[in-house]
């Protein structure tokens, strides 16, 4: 999963592999996100996923080859 911002900071890395199960969803990635990188877990939920390039809903299902990103929140102005 590619991680932007915020969650860059938070974890250290710009890219933490997530292992999943067949016909795993977002939420299933986003569950074990949390469990991988325990710092990520106030953040990852309130965060968007993109697969592909483009934000996914919770019940999105995924597919081998997907790409992943946490889009965190955007503050300031």
């Amino acid at each position: 999963m590619k991680l932007f911002a915020a969650a860059r900071e938070l974890a250290g890395c710009g890219e933490l592999p997530i292992e999943l199960p067949v016909e795993a969803d977002v939420a299933a990635l986003r569950t074990a996100l949390c469990a991988t990188a325990p710092a990520l877990a106030e953040l990852a939920r309130r965060s968007l996923i993109a697969i592909n390039e483009e934000y996914a809903a919770d019940a999105t299902r995924l597919q081998d080859g997907d790409v992943a990103a946490l889009i965190p929140p955007v503050s300031g102005g």
